[in-house]
């Protein structure tokens, strides 16, 4: 049986055992994440937001019905503004360096970077729709951006929120799990040795 998270008395959640860093240390620390985060949110948006400027260029899109062209026009609005959101940490910083505001600026950047990354997936969603509406004529198209949505749903938010409620003390813990052994365990090296 796996052991629960709970506090050396047995009742309510364990103390978490963190890191030992300065509000400086730990504002450094989040902004660099928070950039690497981005990095990768940041070049996706940008290749399909490219990608959509150039659409309206080829031959074919003189064919689009009102619908689907009003769907594009939504499909770039969306992709301009998810672009704008990941792209502000850099603005953020330019106007925030200096001022010892680390912590606000990673607050602020971060926040806007949650946007960013609700309008990428409303802006994959709406593009797959648009081309599968263009490729297939069907209304299946609906019921497929509708099912990868939910799988959108479920990787950035179900999952995470899933596991953050898995490991803050309100569910059991996976018995390899270091966090699990008793605190007098020899082995566990988040506790202090006597």
């Amino acid at each position: 049986m796996a052991a629960t998270n709970t506090g050396p008395d047995g009742h309510g959640p364990r103390p978490r055992v963190g890191r030992h860093e300065s509000p400086e240390e730990r504002a450094d620390r989040r902004w660099t994440d928070l950039l690497q985060e981005v990095r990768v949110a940041q070049t996706g948006s940008q290749i399909l937001f490219g990608f959509l400027l150039s659409v309206v260029f080829m031959p074919r899109f003189s064919q689009l019905g009102g619908f689907d062209r009003g769907l594009y026009v939504a499909t770039v609005v969306l992709g301009a503004l998810a672009t704008g959101s990941l792209t502000c940490p850099v603005a953020y910083h330019r106007i925030f360096a200096g001022r010892r505001l680390k912590p606000q600026l990673v607050d602020a950047a971060a926040r806007l970077v949650t946007v960013g990354l609700v309008l990428l997936a409303l802006t994959i969603g709406s593009a797959l729709l648009l081309l599968l509406r263009v490729a297939t004529n069907s209304s299946v198209a609906g019921w497929i951006t509708a099912a990868v949505m939910l799988w959108f749903a479920s990787c950035w938010l179900v999952l995470p929120v899933w596991h953050l409620y898995w490991h803050n003390g309100r569910g059991p813990r996976p018995p390899d799990d270091p966090d699990s052994r008793p605190p007098d365990d020899p082995d566990c090296d988040d506790h202090p040795h006597p």
